[in-house]
């Protein structure tokens, strides 16, 4: 895949990145301020239900809400849990309910209003509910903000794989409020610079030479450094969705570098203990090395990819308290969507900027690599 400079819309103040996905497009909105314009930018008043979760409903969820009451709209506010036990069936029943309560209909917007957890939740709740629901991001995480909000992907987990009932769901706008970013705490601002990392590594060389060269300024959040992070990184999210929107020709799944690894890892950690970025981090680098050793890239990009993502304060391996065995690794990785027919198929790097999706991986070797986490 080839790297693009697209051509962005733009104020003095805001950025907009477009996702063209003919009748379902939609604009990212980029800038400061901009989750109090939602209740504009959605203009005539209906019904919505502001969707968020206890770290983040007492500030930009209530505002939101107020605003568009006081705009004319009838809203409720649903305070999900914080962490992955909002992405759960027993969640989004709890989110039907609100919905009937307040006899929505085919009109009625869903507004998620948090991390990645509450998009993914709201969202699945917006696809299912009366067959669709228009759906607003407002993402509060930087790793939101760069990934999970751009894009239409959205599921909830079981207690055996994470994000494996899901559906494509467009959001209808994405604002995203570089506000709601500055006072992120560092460890989740770090797990949002894990995905950013994931696009120089699978996208673009130039973007990981930038992200090498600008740690100190991205480690201070200026804001600058910041606006570029999230315009840069949606850019190239935007680019992967518009070739592959369901993920039909297997172009999209150069999104998941590091993910089924991180994801095995989140699964067996009971999701809690490490965050998604945290995990992802840490599947990138098995994927660098295992591509490492099938001799696709040289010691060097590994050594690159693990000293940027420890800069950010990113973990390169589990935890020692996090104890898992190599064989459920490897059984939980199987249950990724990827898979086929119960064989591994992961995405490996070729050089910086370029991966590609490698099938029938010895299970012996990814053993391998799993067993050094012990």
């Amino acid at each position: 895949m080839q790297d693009i400079d697209r051509p962005s819309a733009a104020s003095s103040k805001t950025s907009v990145v477009p996702v063209n996905l003919g009748p379902r497009s939609y604009p990212v909105r980029i800038g400061a301020g901009l989750s109090k314009q939602v209740a504009i930018e959605l203009g005539n008043p209906g019904s919505a239900l502001v969707v968020s979760d206890t770290n983040v409903a007492p500030l930009a969820a209530e505002n939101l809400a107020r605003q568009l009451a006081e705009a004319g709209w009838n809203v409720r506010l649903a305070v999900q849990p914080a962490g992955e036990t909002a992405k759960s069936l027993s969640e989004i029943e709890k989110l039907y309910d609100q919905l009937i309560a307040m006899q929505a209909d085919r009109s009625t917007h869903v507004i998620a209003v948090g991390g990645g957890v509450v998009g993914d939740a709201a969202g699945f709740a917006a696809a299912t509910y009366a067959r669709g629901l228009p759906f607003i991001q407002v993402p509060t995480t930087l790793l939101a903000a760069v990934d999970s909000s751009v894009g239409g992907k959205v599921g909830v987990n079981l207690p055996a794989a994470k994000n494996i009932v899901g559906a494509f769901h467009q959001p209808k706008a994405v604002f995203i409020d570089t506000d709601l970013l500055a006072t992120l705490p560092p460890r989740e601002f770090a797990a949002g610079m894990a995905e950013v990392v994931k696009y120089g590594m699978i996208l673009d060389e130039s973007f990981f030479d930038w992200l090498e060269a600008e740690q100190a300024r991205i480690q201070s959040h200026d804001p600058t450094c910041l606006a570029r992070i999230i315009q840069r990184s949606c850019e190239l999210k935007a680019q992967v969705v518009e070739a592959d929107e369901f993920e039909t020709t297997g172009l999209r799944a150069v999104l998941n570098f590091g993910h089924t690894f991180g994801h095995a890892y989140e699964a067996l950690a009971k999701y809690g203990t490490l965050l998604h970025g945290e995990a992802v981090s840490i599947g990138m680098i098995d994927a660098a090395t295992l591509a490492c050793q099938l001799g696709r890239i040289p010691d060097e990009v590994v050594s690159r990819l693990t000293k940027l993502l420890q800069s950010f304060q990113l973990p390169v391996s589990l935890p020692p308290e996090t104890k898992l065995e190599p064989q459920q690794i490897i059984a939980t990785m199987r249950l990724d969507k990827k898979s086929v027919g119960g064989k591994l198929r992961l995405i490996l790097p070729t050089r910086i900027g370029h991966v590609e999706s490698v099938r029938d991986v010895s299970e012996e070797l990814v053993l391998k690599i799993v067993a050094r986490h012990g």
